[in-house]
């Protein structure tokens, strides 16, 4: 589990993921993760709507192939839970889980033309995905457009395993 603990209440200050049975992340799939989770402690807007406000620990996980929002107060005490179809992200999530793949394979043996270019459709299903997250939970959670970035990447990580 991650943790921050300033700024104002309306914010994540813990977050972990439930990945279930130990997963084992290529280095680039720990990498995104662990740089998600760092932006995303270090800034982020994060309130769910009508309820109590924060500061909030987040619990994300997969169960019954839903993404659990699992919201708690910074002690740890349930809030609310939040499931998502992950189904509403397949298209995308595959999508952008082969772009990454070219852009990997392409730092490595690619010219600086097709790593821009798998660079831009890379940002661009990212951006995608995580415009998809912050729509699905409007009703539910009010956040930034790099809080639903950073939430987008946690997403897919967790779409890895299941």
């Amino acid at each position: 589990m991650a943790e921050a603990g300033r700024g104002n209440s309306q914010r994540i200050v813990n977050v972990a993921l439930d990945t279930g049975p130990i997963v084992r992340w290529s280095p680039e799939i720990e990498h995104e993760r662990r740089v998600a989770v760092f932006d995303l402690l270090e800034g982020n807007h994060f309130a769910l709507v009508g309820k109590e406000s924060g500061p909030y620990d987040l619990r994300l996980g997969v169960e019954e192939n839903r993404l659990i929002f699992d919201v708690r107060d910074e002690t740890g005490a349930p809030l609310q839970k939040i499931p998502l179809p992950l189904s509403t992200f397949r298209s995308v999530v595959k999508d952008y889980f082969k772009v990454c793949g070219s852009y990997f394979e392409a730092i490595r043996h690619g010219s600086r033309a097709q790593i821009e270019a798998l660079e831009m459709g890379r940002r661009s299903l990212h951006n995608e995905g995580s415009e998809l997250l912050k729509e699905r939970l409007g009703e539910k959670i009010e956040m930034d457009a790099d809080t639903a970035r950073r939430l987008f990447t946690l997403l897919c990580v967790l779409h890895i395993r299941s």
